[in-house]
């Protein structure tokens, strides 16, 4: 039984938004995945829903007019993965979502409800972050575009304002052309399991496939929001492939990141996985660029 004190079913947008100005105390519910397994642990007994599921304008993976890849925040993990504009273009993304749960998690679970949720662990998150990607919100003001860096605030808290709801996930057309990435999830488990680390990393090399233009690097759970570690990206950018930047590149993650302690993993621990799972990503991602070592 979920104890709920009332459920709204949004027509539209501009319906949501009308419902979150009257009930502002309200949850908004997509997939469901999370609220109500948190609804049947008593966490929010008494709690009003407002259900934004029906809007199918939310669905979907479109290229924008400037070329930027539009992904509608209804949809569902599977979706993203099965998608031929992700697998062209930033296929990391649909690998990084198919490892959330299992098939009945990914077939409701949304790219809007694992960003929303301001959790760190996020698959999606890391991948994001690495791509620059630009939240939009739509609101009582009209549409917010926020850079994913400056939406997650702290562990748990995002950047969603009094009547607003996410619409949608951008990645503009300069953060994933020509670029290739790798994505790798550390667990306790290799299925069903939350990140005991998130890495994600993709490159752009040049012409002739010997220089790395661009490199950039994002973690889950190496901090209480996800974060990019600039310095391994700077120390990248402009150097010839190499083994030997492979391992420069990865030790200088270091500089940025700053795991906790925690029942599934020491902070140590953490620090010497996201050193060994940068390295690999990066000399995977390369070699999806078709650049050789």
């Amino acid at each position: 039984m979920y104890d709920m004190k009332a459920l709204y079913q949004a027509k539209d947008v501009a319906d949501a938004v009308a419902l979150r100005l009257q009930h502002p105390d309200a949850q908004i519910i997509a997939g469901g995945s999370d609220v109500l397994v948190q609804m049947r642990e008593g966490k929010r007994a008494g709690v009003e829903l407002i259900s934004i599921y029906g809007l199918n304008e939310l669905r979907g993976v479109r290229l924008e007019a400037d070329g930027a890849l539009r992904i509608g925040s209804l949809t569902s993990f599977s979706h993203i993965t099965r998608d031929p504009l992700i697998q062209k273009h930033v296929n990391v993304l649909g690998e990084a979502v198919d490892q959330v749960g299992g098939p009945q998690i990914r077939n409701i679970g949304t790219i809007g409800g694992n960003t929303c949720n301001g959790v760190t662990s996020a698959d999606s998150a890391s991948t994001l972050f690495a791509y620059d990607a630009v939240i939009e919100l739509t609101g009582p003001d009209g549409i917010r575009r926020v850079p994913i860096q400056e939406f997650y605030i702290r562990a748990g808290k995002v950047d969603i304002r009094p009547g607003e709801i996410q619409t949608a996930v951008l990645i503009a057309k300069d953060s994933y052309e020509n670029t290739h990435g790798h994505y790798i999830k550390y667990a306790m488990r290799n299925a069903m399991d939350i990140a005991t680390l998130g890495t994600s990393v993709n490159v752009r090399l040049s012409d002739d496939r010997r220089t790395v233009e661009r490199a950039r690097v994002a973690f889950g759970v190496a901090g209480p929001i996800p974060l990019r570690a600039v310095h391994a990206e700077e120390l990248a950018a402009g150097q010839p492939i190499s083994a030997e930047l492979a391992e420069s590149f990865a030790r200088a993650v270091k500089e940025d990141i700053n795991p906790r302690d925690s029942w599934r993993a020491a902070k140590d621990f953490r620090m010497h996985i996201a050193v060994e799972s940068a390295r690999r990503a990066f000399l995977e991602s390369v070699k999806l660029a078709g650049g050789e070592l």
